[in-house]
Order: C-alpha cells, then structure tokens, then sequence
C-alpha cells in the first residue's frame, strides 16, 4: 500500500515526538536545561542570558506534569512537532506542493541537530517554532489576508522572546518582500509596517526588564557582536559543523538549492541571519545550534531541490537514504545515551555528561553533612542547577563566581555566606589559591567522581568559611 505524503508526515512526527518524549523522561537534564529549570521558578520577563520564553515553557510544562526532566522538556519536544506541521503548510503556501512540505517535514527531523536535540529544553525549540510560524502567517498575508501580517508581527515578537537571533528575521522579510514583485506592491501597504508595529509590543516587556535591570542580557548576547580582532579559523568549523548538523544528505540538496535558487523567498528571509553568523565566525566560533532557527526553511528549499531528481539517479537514491540516515542514526545516538553504561565503556562516553548524577548528589550531601556546610558553591553556573534539581541536596546550591546570573533566586534558593560552605568543581577548574582571595578559611577536603570507567569526570570539594567580601552582591571574583 502506498503512503500519502501527509500520513508519511504525520507517522514520522509522532513515531519522533513519542521517542523525544521517552528520551526526555529518561535522561537527565543537561547543564543548561537545569539552568533554566531554575528560572521557571521565578517567572519573569528576562534573565542573565536570554529572553524568557524557555523559562515560561518549562514552568508550563511543570504545572502540567510536576517536577521531572519529563515536565522540563515535554513543551519543548512539542515545539518540535508542531514546527514540523507547520513546515509542510509553510511548503504549500509558498507553492511548492504537498509532497515537497511533507519531505521537508520528515527532513526537518532527520537533521541531527533535531533529531539528537529536539527533546532539550532549550531557547532554540520555541525560537525556531515561532520564526517558522511568523514565516507562515507572512505567507498567508502575502495572498491577500492582510490581517495574517499582525499574526506575523506577533510571531516575530514570540521568536524575540525566546532568543534574540529572531530579530534577523525583519530584514530577512524585507529582502524577501523588495526582490518580489507582488512584495514591493505589499510594502506600500500599512500591513507589513503594523507587523512590525505587532512584533515590538509583544517584545516590549522584555525591553522594559532590560532597562530595570541595567541592560543585563542585552550586553550579554550583544556584546558578541563586537569584533576585537579577525581570526577565520572559526569559519572552516562553522561550515563543517553545519553540514554535519544538518545532515550530510540533506546539506548537499541544500548546495543543490542555493545553486537553483530553489524556495528562494525563504532562502532570502535567511540570508541576513546567515551572513551574521558568517562574520561572527570570523572573529569567534559560532555555537552548532545558533542556525536552529532556520532549519525549518533550510529543509523546505532542500526538500524542494530534491524534487527534482530523476527517477534512478544518484540524486534520487542520495533522496531516498537522506531521512533513512538521520532518523536511524539519531534513534541509534538516544537509545545510547538512554542506556545505563556507566563503567561499561572502553572509550570516552561521548555522554557523560548526562550520567552519574544522582550518586554524585549524594556523595556531596554526604560530604556537606559531614564538614557542616550550610551551602554548596561552585564556579560554573550549571553545577549548582543540576544539583538542585536532584533530589539528594538540602541545603542552596549556588554559584559564586557571577551572582547576577543568579539574579532571579527566591530566598529559599539563596544561601548564607557567613555560614560555613561546600565548594565543588571540576578538578582544575578551581584552585585552593583562588578561593583564598575570597574566604578567610579554605580547607581542601576530597575529589568526588561522577560516573564510572568511560563516562567518569573528577570533581574537588572544599569547605570555606569567613567570607572576604560580600559575596551575596559582587560574587567571588579575588
């Protein structure tokens, strides 16, 4: 019996957000993932790092389903679902046909940036939901239904608010709209303008916490434009990373479309985005998931070069094998990192970080209760998160370095540093010299493993007392 394009799409979205889903409840959370667990505590219109729709998913997902990595990730893993529905409406609109919106649908999944990530809950899933639906309602605008374009704005604005790489997406648009004809005749028209009008009010609230809060995650994120010296190492490993990430395949279809100029509106709306992370790999190494957010139409434009090999060409096997290869490698790669190897590996557990956390949670409670520690510190900003959200730990957890990335704590998350505490890091993260020049007494204690045989990682535990310095406000930086 042969498969329509839309129960294709459809059998693959669900087998993929049913895997996503067993995943996430399986794993533990990563670093960053436990991060913004914390912010979901505390709901608010910005944070130290990004804007906050990651942190209202996660406490949505928690109000929902309690307190579990399940709960964290289960918004997220539904963003992923959801964009690739609306990958194939975005492929229809656009005239391309069903069966290119429902390969690009499938392909979107056998990317390897989503089809190993689409179950983290991270900016990325709702910024590439809501550039992919701005993008949509755009579409729908551009036939006509000029009201669409206020659905766009509000879209663009949702995308801001989970990460601020959606505001590429304006000048995408206006390229787009001045190489098309019917666009250029769009523009003298007060719809595309009152979108934009639409996007800035629905990111206002963030603006307005920014200026409340000095401008904290403005300078963050946007301090990375500023070039202070050119070093094009990065961009060999930008492109590399991303014909990787992408999935080999479906990357040469992708080549195939810029060449044909296949989908060329949406490779348009990209363009700008692109070009950024271009120059930013110039000067410094742009991070595998920053492009997420153009996936959705990078997969519509290679969808639609595919469309166009001939039956029995290499094209149209290399077609054939590209959703093959990332869906079977990317279920290969989760049912890895779901199974309890620790000890068992002869390699580096290219996982470990995801294993062994509760036993090591409860070895530093064990140690805390010995040496009589009222909190737990650490240096980087993700250990304090991850040992919060394991159950072990009674006591704060927090870091001690940057205290404005911590900005956000209820007063149950905040510790008393004129109390004796437990610093715990990485071994050669953090040296007895360095905690001197912020604690009167700092007494190295033991190292704590996490794991075992190939995923083990090797911590070092202090007790420190009598702080230097207000710790509280500007943080331990001797």
């Amino acid at each position: 019996m042969r498969i329509g394009p839309r129960l294709a799409l459809g059998l693959v979205v669900l087998a993929s957000l049913a895997a996503r889903l067993a995943a996430g409840a399986i794993l533990p959370l990563t670093p960053d993932e436990a991060y913004y667990r914390l912010w979901s505590l505390r709901p608010a219109f910005g944070y130290f790092d990004h804007p906050p729709m990651i942190a209202w998913q996660i406490w949505l997902g928690r109000a929902i389903a309690g307190d579990s990595a399940f709960s964290v990730r289960l918004l997220p893993a539904l963003d992923c679902a959801l964009t690739s529905l609306v990958v194939f409406d975005l492929a229809r609109l656009a005239g391309l046909g069903e069966r290119v919106g429902a390969r690009a649908g499938i392909w979107l999944n056998a990317t390897f940036l989503v089809g190993l990530g689409g179950f983290l809950a991270v900016p990325d899933a709702p910024a590439a939901l809501f550039w992919t639906l701005a993008l949509w309602s755009a579409f729908r605008g551009r036939r006509g239904a000029g009201a669409w374009w206020i659905a766009a704005g509000a879209a663009a604005g949702l995308a801001c608010l989970s990460k601020y790489s959606a505001l590429f997406l304006a000048p995408g648009v206006l390229v787009w709209l001045l190489l098309d004809a019917q666009g250029r005749r769009l523009l003298r028209t007060p719809w595309p303008w009152l979108a934009a009008v639409a996007a800035v009010a629905v990111f206002a609230p963030n603006i307005a916490w920014n200026a409340q809060h000095h401008w904290l995650t403005f300078a963050k994120q946007f301090g990375r434009v500023r070039i202070a010296h050119l070093a094009a190492a990065a961009l060999p490993k930008f492109v590399v990373d991303q014909f990787l990430l992408l999935n080999p395949l479906i990357a040469i279809f992708l080549g195939l479309a810029v060449l044909r100029r296949s989908a060329w509106p949406l490779l348009a709306v990209c363009a700008p985005f692109v070009l950024y992370l271009v120059v930013h790999s110039l000067h410094a190494q742009v991070q595998g998931q920053w492009p997420a957010p153009l996936y959705p139409s990078l997969a519509v434009a290679a969808a639609t070069a595919a469309e166009k090999a001939r039956a029995g060409s290499w094209l149209a096997r290399l077609r054939t094998a590209a959703p093959v290869l990332g869906l079977g490698a990317s279920a290969l790669a989760l049912v890895f990192a779901c199974a309890p190897l620790d000890g068992r590996l002869p390699f580096r557990d290219p996982v470990a970080r995801l294993r062994g956390w509760p036993g090591f949670a409860a070895e530093v409670e064990a140690v805390r209760l010995r040496v009589g520690a009222a909190w737990v510190g650490s240096r980087t900003y993700t250990l304090p998160a991850q040992l919060d959200a394991l159950e072990p730990l009674h006591a704060p957890a927090v870091e001690i370095r940057e205290r404005a990335r911590y900005s956000f704590e209820t007063p149950a998350l905040r510790a008393d540093f004129a109390a004796p505490g437990l610093i715990v890091d990485e071994a050669g993260k953090v040296r007895p010299g360095y905690l001197e020049g912020c604690f009167a007494s700092v007494r190295p204690l033991c190292e704590i493993d996490r794991g075992r045989g190939g995923s083990i990682t090797r911590y070092l535990a202090f007790r420190v007392a009598g702080p230097l310095r207000d710790i509280e406000r500007d943080g331990c930086q001797p």
